[in-house]
Parts: structure tokens; C-alpha cells; sequence
């Protein structure tokens, strides 16, 4: 279930919504009686790995070194 907070509200406690997504808490902002975005946890299996350069390169891989290859 996502709760409800106001622009304003979230403006003004940012740091303590932000620890509750962190445990998994999701947000629907209103401004004005109506919905305008939602917040939620990145681990919400809305984000899939597609590489981790890091196994690639221990200390991951300079972007340089990437973009020079596309």
C-alpha cells in the first residue's frame, strides 16, 4: 500500500521520507488534492541488472573506455 503526502510535506521532511523508501515504503505526492508522481524503492523489481562492470574490471570500467567502443 503507498501512502499519501502532500508536496509541501514531502518538500519539508525530505530526509525522513527518503529513510523510509530506503526500508521499503512507497509515496504517492499530491499537490492541490491531486496525484502528480509516485516514489518508490528502486529494489521493486522495476530495475534489472544489465551488467555490473565491476566483475569485468575490479573498480569497474572508465567510461571512456566504454564509449570509445560504441
Amino acid at each position: 500500500m503507498k501512502t499519501i503526502i502532500g508536496l509541501k510535506e514531502l518538500r519539508n521532511n525530505v530526509e525522513a521520507v527518503a529513510e523510509k523508501i530506503s526500508k521499503g515504503e512507497s509515496f504517492v505526492v499530491f499537490r492541490k488534492s491531486k496525484p502528480i508522481f509516485e516514489i518508490s524503492p528502486v529494489g521493486d523489481g522495476l530495475w534489472e541488472e544489465v551488467i555490473d562492470f565491476t566483475k569485468i574490471k575490479k573498480g569497474g570500467v572508465d567510461i571512456k573506455d566504454i564509449l570509445k567502443r560504441l
